[in-house]
């Protein structure tokens, strides 16, 4: 048991009604988890609004409750709070009640559209072959040392990770590397987080559904870097035009990083290939098992971070050449003289580098077959700019569903055609069941010809009509591949 006094630290009150004095069990933002004891907070969220449920959360036990608008009537011996925001007073409060976990290690966050889980997740694997104790909270999993928690959103909701940060203050974990999306930022999920450096990747199409302009977008990005103490550092891509803005207003210290442009990281691109990246960073060289321009970006990130962490740089060099590709992104196995990759580019930018980088390393006398759809109840604009840069920059197209969630795959798909350009027409063929997209690839590919299955990358299922139904990209086609 806590006092409820106590896990209010930092929390801006309008209201009290009742005793702040009163011993708590836990916090909980879920009214069906609520039990005797609990303090219920009332999210208002897209969808739900946490203020329908005050009266079985006090049903179930509820001793105390946080809202942005107070009922009309008060029950006996039940504690209102009201606030101007309760995802603030829930990630503050979450803090506290973990005694803030994310002060007692060193915290990293990545942000931008692309590079996010690549990023945090070899930063973890590096680390840990570096003999530190290791946190990760991503996309595809959460990993405190040597122990997987299964990840349902790129950054968890606030409750979940300070009880995270809380086990991995338990298990002693010294650096813990954290995907930090435009979601988590706008819903206030990373509030109360002390983070030691924050990492910006790029910046491009994505998530409009959500954030309705580029700009907002933009500028949630930012608030993670204004929101940076000035004990942190942030490091950022110079090449990317966004970069320097996230640097505006920050108070940390400022480093960056890049390819093309004068930056504290540089490298240039020595061989690029199939089986790696021969790099020159600030004057070493490394031969890493990533491949592509843009995994050269991350190569790059991750060497500025560890190096800001303090692990010699000579370290850092062996320690990246060690590193293997993060599952689902760019992501490949060769069958029957066939090369095949599965990659989770669902962005245009995404998709356009991960060809580009293919058609940088192939010779031109072999095709590069692409399998590609768009998520239902997402961002639609992107859609035809998906299918006009699969159909420019691949010798055939198959348009297929991804995760269509609520929509119908064929509008989805009819919504992408709209993008080729009439000369990549005869490119082109549209099949909706993945599954058979992907066999149909395969059949058509003769020996040294590349296939491409880009979207869905780690996702081991498809969703269709809230219904997730096992399917993963790689073992399929490793499967058709083998029978061909």
């Amino acid at each position: 048991m806590k006092v409820l006094k106590n896990i209010l630290y930092k929390v801006t009150l309008e209201t009290v009604v009742g005793d702040t004095g009163i011993n708590i069990n836990t916090i909980q933002f879920d009214s069906r988890k609520i039990d005797a004891n609990d303090v219920f907070i009332a999210i208002r969220g897209h969808v739900v609004d946490g203020h329908d449920y005050i009266e079985s959360a006090l049903n179930k036990g509820a001793s105390a409750v946080i809202v942005e608008e107070l009922p009309n009537d008060f029950r006996d011996n039940v504690t209102y709070l009201k606030v101007s925001d309760s995802s603030i007073a829930l990630a503050i409060m979450a803090s506290n009640y973990y005694e803030s976990p994310s002060e007692n290690l060193k915290l990293i966050g990545v942000t931008g559209t692309n590079g996010k889980t690549t990023i945090a997740s070899l930063l973890y694997e590096l680390f840990k072959k570096a003999g530190y104790k290791v946190g990760l909270i991503s996309t595809v999993k959460i990993i405190i040392n040597d122990t997987v928690y299964e990840s349902t959103h790129t950054t968890p909701d606030s409750l979940a990770i300070n009880q995270f940060l809380h086990k991995m203050n338990v298990q002693g974990v010294e650096f813990c590397f954290m995907e930090v999306s435009s979601h988590g930022i706008h819903q206030n999920r990373t509030k109360g987080l002390h983070f030691l450096g924050g990492i910006f990747t790029n910046l491009s199409h994505d998530h409009l559904d959500y954030h309705e302009t580029f700009s907002e977008y933009r500028d949630v990005k930012k608030m993670f870097f204004d929101e940076l103490p000035s004990s942190s550092f942030s490091l950022v891509n110079a090449d990317d035009k966004n970069g320097l803005f996230m640097l505006q207003n920050t108070s940390s210290k400022t480093h960056t990083y890049a390819l093309k442009t004068i930056a504290d990281y540089r490298a240039r691109i020595l061989e690029n290939q199939f089986n790696g990246l021969l790099l020159n960073i600030n004057g070493n060289e490394v031969w890493t098992k990533l491949i592509g321009n843009f995994n050269a970006y991350n190569v790059l990130a991750i060497y500025g971070t560890a190096n800001l962490l303090g692990l010699e740089s000579s370290e850092v060099l062996r320690l990246l050449s060690e590193l293997e590709s993060v599952r689902g992104r760019f992501q490949y196995l060769i069958s029957n003289n066939i090369t095949a990759i599965v990659d989770y580019a669902h962005t245009p930018d995404a998709l356009k580098n991960v060809l580009e980088t293919i058609n940088s390393i192939r010779t031109k006398n072999e095709e590069l077959i692409t399998v590609v759809g768009c998520g239902g109840d997402r961002d639609k604009t992107k859609r035809p700019k998906m299918a006009n840069i699969a159909s420019a920059l691949s010798s055939k197209v198959i348009f297929t569903s991804d995760n269509p969630r609520t929509e119908l795959p064929e509008q989805i798909i009819q919504e992408m055609e709209i993008g080729v350009a009439p000369q990549n027409f005869k490119k082109t063929l549209s099949i909706t069941d993945r599954k058979q997209a992907i066999h149909t690839a395969c059949q058509l590919a003769q020996p040294h010809d590349i296939i491409l299955v880009a979207g869905k990358g780690h996702e081991t299922y498809q969703e269709i009509n809230g219904t997730r139904n096992s399917f993963d990209d790689y073992k399929i086609l490793e499967t058709y591949l083998k029978n061909i």
